[in-house]
């Protein structure tokens, strides 16, 4: 079964990526779950997949409910930079600081039959077991997280069209043009920042503005966040910002930003 789990590794890594929002605790999941299924009896076992998936959905689910209550952080989204079109097919599997933000507010319960029915195919009478309801109570707990995934800020565009946005943004960022942010955020765009939360476009673009403050030392290297347009603020070559963006019909309506400097290290290429 080792075999089979080293074959899978990549969506089991996925799948407590979801669960967990973090990169770091995905990679303790698997190896809780690699010890887990190396002392198990697995002789019986018909579809090893499913099995696999249903230990890592176990492991995450006892993290997600052992953790403690803690200042809000910012989930780890996958981070490709750069700036050509095949990034656009590495984007349609990724899942944006939007969805992690939304999928991080869920019970645990709700976030396992969500990420597991939903992003992987589960069906609801495998997911029941795992948290000891009747497969119509999970669905339940799947379709509740669903409304509250659904109204996320989500693009309409696609990479290329979002990425004229998030430059017309640096533009009037770096110049101080607080109109041409104005003009380029949606009236209702969110800033989210760590705990932070600003909300309404012409707050946002008063925020944003002080990006002028250190254009002049930074370098903005365009990104691939969580399958959305963004960018990576350099000084002398060492991250210190990341921006995401979320773009529809030409607007921006929700920036994330991730600041801190060990996660920054731990995500950028």
């Amino acid at each position: 079964m080792i075999a089979e789990f080293e074959q899978e590794r990549t969506r089991l890594r996925a799948i407590a990526h979801r669960m967990l929002g973090s990169f770091a605790e995905a990679d303790d999941a698997l190896q809780d779950a690699w010890l887990r299924v190396e002392r198990a009896d697995t002789s019986q076992i018909e579809n090893p997949a499913a099995w696999l998936t249903t230990v890592v959905g176990r492991v995450c689910l006892n993290m997600l409910r052992d953790r403690r209550e803690h200042a809000f952080e910012m989930p780890d989204p996958v981070v490709e930079t750069g700036e050509e079109p095949e990034h656009q097919a590495v984007a349609k599997d990724q899942v944006g600081l939007a969805m992690l933000i939304v999928l991080d507010s869920l019970k645990p319960d709700e976030r396992l039959a969500f990420v597991l029915h939903d992003m992987f195919a589960v069906p609801f009478d495998d997911i029941a077991p795992l948290i000891g309801k009747t497969p119509a109570a999970a669905r339940q707990l799947a379709s509740r997280a669903r409304k509250r995934v659904q109204d996320r800020p989500r693009p309409n565009v696609d990479l290329p069209a979002q990425r004229e946005v998030v430059r017309a943004f640096l533009k009037a960022s770096r110049e101080g043009d607080l109109e041409g942010l104005v003009a380029v955020l949606h009236p209702d765009a969110v800033l989210r920042a760590g705990a932070l939360e600003v909300i309404g476009g012409r707050t946002v673009a008063g925020r944003a503005a002080l990006f002028s403050r250190y254009a002049t030392t930074a370098v903005a290297e365009f990104a691939v966040i969580g399958g959305e347009a963004g960018f990576i603020a350099r000084v002398d070559g060492v991250p210190f910002s990341l921006m995401a963006f979320t773009v529809r019909d030409g607007q921006i309506v929700a920036i994330h930003v991730i600041q801190d400097k060990e996660q920054l290290a731990a995500l950028v290429p």
